[in-house]
This record gives C-alpha cells, sequence and structure tokens, in this order.
C-alpha cells in the first residue's frame, strides 16, 4: 500500500496475438488472470460450439464475481472452419428453428443453390461479428427491416452472413483505412455480387463499419460535398458527434447546437489540480463496458491510446472499517447470484404479470425466505450487491421491471472493462474535430413538417434545416422541455413516459498522495441501513490513469437522489470518515484533499439523470419505439450513453 511502489511496479502489454481488435491493454504485472470474457484472443479454437461469456449486471460495478452462466451459441455446419460443406449435406432443420425463418420451406432455395466459401475461418469471423451485435446465424431485425436479402431463411441468408462477417472482420483487422466495397470482388463470387452491395451498404449506412478518427477516415469526412441535405444534430454527447461525423461522410451539411459550454454530453474529464498535482478524473462515463464491440474502443485503437484493465480485485469493508471475511463474503455473494437466477426462473412462471413487479420486491423477499436476516454483517453484505445492481442500472431496484431489466444481457460488447489514461475526454476532442458546433444553444423547440424542420433555440435564434436528429438525454424528453410541433405520437410519449432514467453521483478527490496504494483499482464499503446502501459504496482508484493521486467515490440508488441536496463539504467529510476507518487501522494517515469536486447529474437540464433503465410497466420495445422517426422522415432520435442495445452504435462509457 505504500505510494512509493508506484515507480517499481512492472506493467504487463498484453500482445496482440490472434486478436483482430488489436487493443493495447496495459495490466499491472501481478494480475495475470485472464478475462473469462476474452474469448477472441484465440478464435481457432472455437468449433460448432460457440461460447461467449456475457457479463451480467452484477459485474458492472465490482468485476470480480464470474457469471452463473454463458450465452451459448450453436453454430450451423456451414460456419465450420473448414468449410466445405455441398448442397447434398445441408441441413435445412437448422433453418427451421430459425426465429427468421419464415413457414413456406420453398424459401430454402434462393439466388444461390450452394454455400459460398469466403475464408476457411468461417466461424472466427461469426465470433468477430457476435462481438458487433450480430447473431451468429440469424438477420438482426434491423436487417430484415432493411431487406437485406429477398427472403428470410435459406441458403440466401447463410450467404448474406458469411459475407456480412468477412466485412467486418476486415474492417476490424486495419481500422485505421476506409473499407470499399472493390476489396472483397476478388473473394465473393460474382453471382452474389447483390449480397455483397446488400452487406456493404446496410453495415456502411449503419456505421458499423468505416466511422472514427484515423486521418484517413477523417480525410474522407472532410472530402465529401454537401449535397444531401442540411441535418441539425441537437447535442453534441458522444451519440451527437458521432453521427454528425458519418452523416458529413455522407454528403450532409451538418450543424450541431450544444446548450453547454462543451462538447462530450454526459462524458465530461475534469482537470484537478493544487499543490504541485495535476490530474484527470471523469465525472461522467468512465468505463468502457467491453473492449470487443465498443465503439469507444476502436476510437482509442484508432488514436494508439493504450487502455487500462479494470483488475477484479474488489475488498470490501465492514462499518467498523476491518476487512469483510472473504469466506462471508463468498458466500453472500453466491447466495446473491442465486437470488438472481431464482428471479429468472419466477418471471418465466409469472410470464406477462412479471413485468407489473419490481426486481427489488423478488429478491428482497427471496432474501428473506432464503436467508437470516438476523445476521447483520450478511445482510449488509446482501444490501452491497443490490446496491452495485442499482449502480449498474442507475435505478432503484424497487423500480426496476422484474421481467426486463436485463433484456440486453445477449448484447453486451463482451471483453474487458477498461479506463482510458487521461481520461475520456481526449475521445470527445477526437470526435468533436472539424465538427460544426454552435455552443450554448440550448433547443427549445422542434417544428417539423413535409418541407423541413425549424429549430428555436435560447433568445429565440431560429434554425432551419431539411432533417433534424435529436440525441438529448432520456431525461431532457421526459422533462418536456423541448416542445415539438406537431406534438410526438402518444405511441412515443409513452414510451418515453414508461422508461426508466436513474441517477449516479460522484465525489472526486484529488490526494497529496496515493495513500490507498496503487494494486487496486477499486474497493468497497458497507453501510447499515438499506436507504444508505449505495452511499459511497464503491470507490474506484484512478491512480494508474489519471496522472495523479485521484478517488472518486460512487452514490447509487436512493443516496444519489438525496446526495443531489447534500452540502458539497458534508459529503466530503463523510467520505474522509469511511477512508480513515479503513486506513487509519493499518497505519496510513488519510490527508485531506486538495481539491474534491461533486457531481449532480440529476440536476443538470442538459441531462437530468445519468441512464436509462428498463422500468416496472416498460419493455425493451420502448426502446424501439423512442428510436422510431417522426414526420415521415423530418425528425430522428439518437443517443449513445442511456444503454447497451439501443440502435444505431451506441457508444458506451459507464459512469
Amino acid at each position: 500500500m505504500n505510494p512509493s511502489n508506484e515507480t517499481n511496479q512492472q506493467q504487463q502489454i498484453l500482445p496482440n496475438v490472434h486478436n483482430p481488435l488489436q487493443f493495447t491493454i496495459v495490466l499491472p504485472h501481478s494480475d495475470t488472470n485472464s478475462n473469462p470474457n476474452s474469448s477472441l484472443s484465440n478464435p481457432s479454437n472455437v468449433n460448432h460450439l460457440l461460447t461467449l461469456g456475457i457479463p451480467r449486471k452484477r459485474r458492472r460495478g465490482r468485476l470480480r464475481d464470474t457469471p452463473s452462466s454463458n450465452q451459448v451459441y450453436n453454430l450451423p455446419p456451414e460456419f465450420s472452419n473448414n468449410q466445405q460443406t455441398p448442397q447434398n449435406s445441408f441441413d435445412s432443420n437448422h433453418f427451421d428453428r430459425n426465429p427468421n425463418s419464415g413457414s413456406n420451406q420453398a424459401s430454402l432455395v434462393d439466388v444461390s443453390d450452394e454455400i459460398i466459401v469466403i475464408n476457411k475461418e468461417a466461424t472466427s469471423e461469426a465470433l468477430i461479428a457476435l462481438t458487433a451485435g450480430f447473431p451468429a446465424d440469424v438477420l438482426t431485425e434491423e436487417e430484415i427491416d432493411a431487406g437485406v436479402v429477398s427472403v428470410v431463411g435459406g441458403i440466401e441468408q447463410v450467404n448474406y452472413i458469411l459475407i456480412r462477417n468477412h466485412i467486418i472482420t476486415k474492417w476490424r483487422e486495419n481500422v485505421f483505412n476506409w473499407v470499399t466495397k472493390e476489396m472483397f470482388l476478388d473473394v465473393v463470387p460474382s453471382h452474389c455480387s447483390k449480397l455483397l452491395d446488400s452487406a456493404y451498404n446496410y453495415l456502411l449506412t449503419h456505421g458499423y463499419i468505416n466511422f472514427g478518427v484515423s486521418p484517413l477516415i477523417k480525410d474522407k469526412v472532410l472530402a465529401e460535398v454537401n449535397t444531401k441535405g442540411h441535418v441539425i444534430v441537437i447535442g453534441a454527447g458522444l451519440s451527437g458527434l458521432s453521427a454528425a461525423r458519418q452523416l458529413m461522410s455522407f454528403g450532409y451539411k451538418v450543424t450541431v447546437l450544444e446548450g453547454r459550454k462543451r462538447p462530450g454530453g454526459r462524458v465530461y474529464t475534469k482537470k484537478m489540480e493544487g499543490g504541485n498535482r495535476v490530474a484527470s478524473a471523469d465525472l461522467g462515463g468512465s468505463v468502457l463496458t467491453g473492449t470487443h464491440g465498443n465503439p469507444l474502443g476502436i476510437l482509442a485503437r484508432q488514436l494508439s491510446y493504450p487502455l487500462h484493465k479494470i483488475r477484479d480485485k474488489c475488498p470490501l469493508y465492514r462499518l467498523d472499517g476491518t476487512p469483510v471475511d472473504s469466506e462471508v463474503d463468498n458466500k453472500v455473494e453466491i447466495a446473491f447470484n442465486q437470488l438472481l437466477d431464482k428471479a429468472s426462473k419466477l418471471r418465466q412462471l409469472m410470464g406477462e404479470v412479471s413485468q407489473d413487479v419490481s426486481l427489488g420486491a423478488a429478491l428482497e423477499t427471496f432474501w428473506e425466505v432464503d436467508n437470516n436476516p438476523s445476521n447483520p454483517e450478511e445482510t449488509s453484505l446482501f444490501n452491497w450487491h443490490l446496491a452495485n445492481l442499482e449502480y449498474a442500472n442507475a435505478g432503484l431496484l424497487s423500480k426496476l421491471s422484474l421481467a426486463f431489466w436485463d433484456q440486453d444481457d445477449p448484447y453486451d460488447m463482451g471483453g474487458d472493462h477498461c479506463f482510458l489514461p487521461g481520461g475520456n475526454g481526449r475521445l470527445v476532442q477526437a470526435l468533436a474535430e472539424n465538427v460544426p458546433i454552435l455552443y450554448e444553444k440550448t433547443v427549445n423547440s422542434i417544428r417539423y413538417n413535409s418541407d423541413g424542420v425549424q429549430v428555436t433555440v435560447n433568445g429565440g435564434q431560429v434554425f432551419e434545416g431539411d432533417i433534424a436528429l435529436c440525441t438529448v438525454p432520456l431525461g431532457v424528453l421526459k422533462s418536456g422541455s423541448i416542445k415539438f410541433t406537431p406534438e410526438l405520437p402518444q405511441r412515443k410519449l409513452d414510451g418515453i413516459k414508461r422508461l426508466g432514467f436513474g441517477l449516479l453521483n460522484k465525489v472526486a478527490m484529488l490526494f497529496p498522495s496515493h495513500f490507498w496504494g496503487t494494486d487496486l483499482d477499486m474497493f468497497g464499503h458497507l453501510s447499515d441501513e438499506t436507504k444508505n446502501r449505495g452511499e459511497f459504496f464503491l470507490f474506484y482508484s484512478y491512480a494508474n490513469v489519471s496522472g495523479g493521486p485521484v478517488l472518486m467515490a460512487l452514490v447509487a440508488g436512493e443516496a444519489a437522489h438525496s446526495f443531489e441536496s447534500m452540502p458539497p463539504t458534508d459529503a466530503v467529510t463523510r467520505v474522509l470518515q469511511i477512508l480513515r476507518g479503513i486506513f487509519s487501522p493499518q497505519g496510513i494517515e488519510v490527508p485531506e484533499p486538495i481539491q474534491t469536486v461533486c457531481t449532480r447529474w440529476g440536476s443538470d437540464p442538459f441531462s437530468l439523470g445519468s441512464y436509462s433503465n428498463v422500468a416496472v410497466g416498460s419493455t425493451g420495445d420502448d426502446y424501439d419505439i423512442l428510436a422510431e422517426s417522426v414526420g415521415d422522415g423530418r425528425v430522428f432520435f439518437r443517443w449513445g450513453g442511456d444503454h447497451e442495445t439501443l440502435p444505431p452504435r451506441p457508444c458506451t462509457a459507464r459512469f
């Protein structure tokens, strides 16, 4: 725990062998355990059965527990590494099980009567596509809606998937270059040229390839002539910036209106300084949740920014500051995960009724029935795990839907959870470069009709365009601060109302020294009151990534809401009391911080919360409803930090 050990600490850079993503992940030398979700490190070992570890939301704060189950995908024979499947051995029964295939068996005969051979590593290419959000053996609903194949199901669909996966793989192998359709003419048979057109155009227009900030891609964006119309993008967060860049690459004129004085939205890196110390702290989105499919990981790779893997070790401390016994810790953690599994089985038995029941009610009921509530330490540990779950969802468990709270788990991006040294503001700066952004333009109203859109900002200034793209957080939409004329359809208003938008807050502290050491990236603290279980329950150490001794205290659940009105001096006093209770018995002095910052994301008029969740009474379909355009394609909606399954191409940096 001696801060002087920092300079002596060895670091290991993971090699990029068999890793098409080629991230530079920097690990402390002592952390030699491989991540169970890093299946991409050796895709050649994958055969007909492809198992990808999907981290459940229970792992979002404290990342050390292992999921009790994996998401399993069964690949059909045509995806074998030794792909030599003749027509007469084609398994038509597989497509009988295909949820995308229709009842007409004639659909099994399409434009081609054989499965094409593009690459003998078809299975590994399917795995790479999986990390980008594509199922291994079926089309996504978005692909079906886009009409990528003439008939859903059958050999044409298989060939399309093979071509699509190959394009994604080639893009991931070198994300610095612009992938063109002509690159694939030599490997895709001529009779499948229409499928090549379909796959390439879909991936390009939906932002799965050719995005980011590498020099060649930036040149492509700047070289395009504004001939396709004027798009007004509302919001310069990650979603607005990435969408603006993509639209510019398509030849649109873009104007971004941002209410703040800065870009980035809920991703904000604060420069902290004092006493000859300077450091960076992410006050909003800080964790890159899975490097395999996260677009932010692609940006970091294009910029040659190394990523710091968040180490799984997370000790917990009792109310008096003493460490929690490891056996008791493991016992409660296992019991907690079993309760989650039990809640999953309960909702299956309940059917649609579970949509109106909260996850919190189910878990707390099971805990009282199955465990000994009279044991205060185990109860405090259980409450800590509940707080961690509330952090993962930025919402009270009493308001989370039992039926759909984890509906995005199968689409988790996979891979390590990481910090970006220097803060995610570095990614924001790269995305904002050469994008026309007007700051301090708070949008009050959006008027749309067949002729175009009119966007009015504070002071009455009006911006006219052909299309408006609204990327404001769900919390702003819920508040009704932006008036739409005509009013949004009732279907969309109802979806906005049903979905939950939760809250997470932080206390960032710059200290004179790393008194907590550099061998941990996080540690937790228990509470004795249920309502306060999320108050400073988890500490993130930025010692290895911020450039200085920065410690971050997280506030989740009910405590995050009461924190909004807590005086900053009281918050810092409480945090220091907890830290001194932990480290003073170890003979370690906790100094006064040089600088502190307390967030108030719930009071921020440009966010009004942190990120979204599926609340009681809502379903995952409400996200699709929110993504629907209005006004016959005049007003579109897109956002990035709210949820991991929102189309198109969410950029994810969790708080």
